[in-house]
């Protein structure tokens, strides 16, 4: 069995050609939120997508949905995420169109992209399908869940080894105590002072609030005038030099993709712009663990180098590697890169023409600005966690983690939108998406009993390796004539060169 807390430097060092995987046949549930059966029109959230990134609004009318999404709650999840994924097939078809050569495209020129609904729910649990040698990953560490408070109710995060140890240090418990010692550690304490104390110890705990007690918090109130993503274009000199062109099967053939993210939401972004063509190489600190498992759930198609930015030969090598980037990818805080010389405006003034994405957990102002955040995290402090209680009062959560994946795809299809402006004018772009932003957005929407959609088969993709065999989702994104599988699954973490994968030939030019 393999040791899913080790290094993920452990696993083998090549993974051998991916196998397409039995289909496996689930029993899910589909929240159909005015969307039936059949051929059916997206919906709101792909329209604001288009809105906010300036994008034609008929290209909504490109896309079409094959039946009800598999994903069970209140909330319209199962529209969040048809839409998110048909959002990333929209913006990278109208993207292979420009750079095969049609200059501006109409929505009706546009092939239309077809969204085969156990797909998307296969995309969005990706996690809970993920096998190693046919083994579940353990997704919620013991110290991660809700917790009863003297005066409500916390979700606490402590699936990394030193937000662990940052949540021993806050409840004054050492390094043994069960997750029953935490329960009543956190029973006689305020769950208003236990999250903003874990705010400034390292810690990550949010208060379990109502919606309505969100949309009244400072936070949410700065969120309110944020659009659901942001595109804004470069100021300055334009980088005309970095211009490319593409063949007719990978839209993003030729692009080189800096990744600086972790957990989920950005690894799903720079994963999908990899199932594209991109050269996506993903950077690491050697000092921040990471989960071996999730690595891989979300690592397809990409490679990864280690360097510590502390050490300046590392950090020269980063600068190296950013001049020959097409885009660079953050999911850290807003500010914590800075001190590096990565804000928007410096990476701007050295590299005209980059495109940068960012997602974060809070947006880019407001009081939180700076705190650490998940997708379990936002969904407590925001009340979906309250939305979804059982009957005793305990707070749920979503089905699946649809902040995170949601926040990943979109961040993707605007990184493709910026991408085919840069294409025609030169200019770089800054991407923004946060999941506290997304969860906004389905908690603005009309909620609704979920109903019966039946049994699915769901698709996985397999890779041999010689750590074993590993098994994940099959990708959701595909389009027609373009790519439809991973271009390897198992890569190890840390394992590359920092070094771009190829040259440049002489018809993909920066």
């Amino acid at each position: 069995m393999p040791n899913f807390s080790a290094s993920a430097s452990s696993i083998a060092t090549r993974a051998v050609g991916i196998k397409w995987g039995s289909p496996m046949t689930v029993w899910l549930h589909a929240h159909v939120n005015g969307r039936g059966r059949g051929r059916q029109p997206m919906g709101t959230f792909l329209s604001t997508f288009l809105s906010d990134s300036a994008e034609l609004p008929e290209l909504k009318n490109r896309v079409r949905l094959a039946g009800p999404v598999p994903l069970s709650s209140p909330l319209p999840v199962a529209d969040l995420a048809a839409d998110s994924i048909a959002a990333t097939k929209l913006m990278a078809s109208l993207l292979r169109l420009v750079r095969t050569g049609v200059r501006n495209p109409k929505a009706s020129e546009v092939p239309q992209v077809s969204l085969l609904p156990q797909l998307v729910a296969g995309a969005y649990r990706s996690d809970q399908l993920f096998r190693w040698n046919g083994n579940p990953a353990p997704a919620w560490a013991p110290l991660s869940g809700f917790f009863a408070s003297s005066d409500g109710w916390v979700r606490t995060h402590a699936n990394y080894p030193h937000h662990e140890a940052a949540l021993r240090s806050l409840l004054r418990l050492n390094g043994s105590a069960s997750a029953e010692v935490v329960a009543h550690a956190i029973s006689h304490r305020s769950a208003l002072d236990l999250e903003d104390e874990a705010a400034d110890s390292g810690a990550i705990i949010s208060a379990v609030r109502s919606p309505s007690s969100w949309r009244g918090h400072p936070q949410a109130q700065t969120m309110k005038a944020e659009p659901f993503i942001s595109l804004v274009q470069q100021g300055g000199d334009s980088g005309l030099q970095r211009r490319g062109s593409a063949d007719s099967y990978a839209p993003l053939k030729g692009v080189r993709v800096l990744d600086l993210t972790r957990v989920i939401a950005g690894p799903v972004a720079t994963r999908s712009l990899a199932f594209f063509g991109a050269d996506v190489l993903r950077i690491d600190s050697p000092g921040m663990p990471e989960l071996p498992w999730q690595y891989l759930d979300t690592g397809q198609g990409k490679r990864s180098a280690l360097l510590d930015l502390g050490y300046k030969p590392d950090r020269d090598c980063l600068e190296q590697l950013l001049t020959d980037a097409d885009v660079v990818v953050t999911g850290y805080r807003p500010n914590s890169l800075y001190r590096f010389g990565l804000s928007p405006v410096e990476l701007h003034n050295r590299h005209p023409g980059l495109v940068i994405g960012r997602v974060s957990a809070w947006g880019l102002s407001g009081p939180w600005i700076e705190r650490r955040g998940f997708d379990s995290i936002v969904q407590a402090a925001s009340g979906i966690a309250q939305i979804h209680a059982n009957g005793t009062g305990r707070p749920g959560a979503l089905p699946v983690q649809a902040l995170d994946h949601s926040a990943g795809y979109l961040l993707a299809a605007g990184i493709m939108s910026a991408l085919r402006r840069r294409h025609l004018d030169g200019y770089g772009w800054t991407v923004d998406i946060s999941l506290a932003r997304v969860a906004q957005e389905l908690l603005a929407q009309p909620y609704s009993a979920p109903t019966e959609a039946g049994s699915y088969e769901i698709q996985t993709a397999n890779a041999e390796t010689p750590e074993g065999t590993v098994t994940c989702a099959a990708p959701a994104i595909s389009i027609s004539g373009g790519p439809n599988r991973y271009r390897w699954i198992g890569r190890p973490w840390g394992a590359d060169q920092p070094e771009w994968a190829e040259a440049r030939s002489a018809s993909v030019q920066r």
